[in-house]
């Protein structure tokens, strides 16, 4: 008996040893650093992963490596302009340091909150709010920059600040909604009556463009008019011209004889006429004697020289001196073609200087707008 007990108590002393020798290891996280402080005296930092301690003396604190993110608790700030908001923002930090973050603060994450809400309110304070709502981008780069000096000596850097919401004041939110209708309604004036000046302006601009083009249809109508008028004209002197030559050359060979048959057709036809008054340019009586004659054969009939047309144009002229050079077939299509190219080059002319105008008007009331 005295032997099992020997026993048993060696195997519980032997557990004891076991159990002591246990309570001394740690496990460090990857993520974590460990301060080892034994009886009140801080030994040094241990490493991710299995540590042994001094069991029963050794107080081993983890510090969180990660970023961490603290949520700064909504408060009322009062602007620059006294316009009260209410504002929350989120930071970002991160333990550099294990040491000063555990030796030299008592809680760093509330006092990095804590200062925080002091930096929040006392930044807000100097802005008015227009700024405040537009410019957060600003705000939090201000904040980080203050937060991060001031937590140094913690071992705490502050890596970004995030404004998360800025609510106005009911009266200042009722106040801005009011603005911001009035603008919208200012600017849809505006959008209106500018939509109106470009309408008018574009009715003006194609009036004109109207009148600009029905003026050169008149204008060219009215030339190829005249182009037409002065081509018949020619073309009817010329026929003239023939005939007279016509005339010329056929009266240069006739007789008496033969005149005085061609002045009895010609009366022949006056009388066929439904008119009660006739004005004859000779003596009708001497007319009919001489034909008499003619017939009767009483008398000798006087010859008449017969002109070739060489005595005759020593006499007249030349035929094409007096009656002047007559244009061919040939050369009056030839003009009517150059008057059409030329009709239709002053047209592109006149259009490219109404694009020019248009433009330039186009130009001048882009710089004045």
């Amino acid at each position: 008996m005295p032997a099992l007990g020997m026993l048993i108590l060696t195997v519980f002393i032997i557990l004891v040893i076991v159990a002591l020798l246990a309570s001394g290891i740690r496990i460090i996280q990857p993520y974590e650093q460990g301060l080892w402080i034994v009886l009140g005296r801080y030994k040094g930092k241990l490493n991710p992963g299995l540590n042994w301690v001094y069991p029963l003396v050794s107080q081993v604190v983890k510090i969180d490596l990660r970023t961490q993110v603290l949520d700064v608790p909504r408060q009322e700030v009062i602007t620059k302009d006294n316009s009260p908001v209410t504002v929350d923002a989120i930071i970002y930090i991160r333990v550099v340091d294990p040491e000063k973050a555990y030796f030299e603060v008592s809680n760093y994450k509330l006092a990095t909150v804590a200062l925080a809400q002091t930096t929040l309110r006392s930044v807000i304070g100097d802005m008015e709010l227009d700024e405040i709502l537009y410019n957060r981008e600003a705000i939090n780069a201000k904040l980080r920059d203050i937060l991060d000096e001031a937590t140094d000596k913690w071992g705490v850097r502050v890596e970004a600040v995030e404004i998360r919401e800025v609510e106005p004041a009911p009266t200042v939110k009722k106040a801005m909604e009011e603005q911001t209708a009035a603008e919208r309604e200012r600017r849809a004036a505006i959008l209106r009556a500018d939509g109106e000046r470009r309408s008018k302006i574009l009715v003006a601009e194609g009036e004109k463009m109207s009148r600009i083009l029905q003026a050169e249809g008149v204008r060219q109508a009215l030339i190829l008019e005249a182009e037409g008028k002065r081509l018949a004209r020619i073309l009817e002197a010329q026929g003239e011209a023939q005939a007279l030559r016509l005339l010329a050359m056929g009266a240069a060979m006739l007789d008496r004889k033969a005149i005085s048959i061609r002045a009895l057709d010609t009366l022949v036809q006056l009388g066929s006429t439904p008119a009660t008054k006739i004005i004859l340019p000779f003596e009708v009586s001497s007319l009919i004697e001489s034909f008499a004659r003619y017939v009767s054969k009483t008398k000798e009939v006087p010859a008449i020289q017969e002109l070739s047309i060489e005595e005759l144009e020593k006499k007249l002229g030349k035929i094409d001196e007096v009656l002047g050079k007559i244009p061919r077939p040939e050369e009056l299509e030839m003009e009517l073609k150059k008057r059409a190219v030329s009709a239709e080059e002053e047209e592109a002319k006149v259009k490219e200087e109404v694009k020019g105008l248009l433009s330039k008007s186009t130009l001048k009331k882009e710089e004045k707008e």
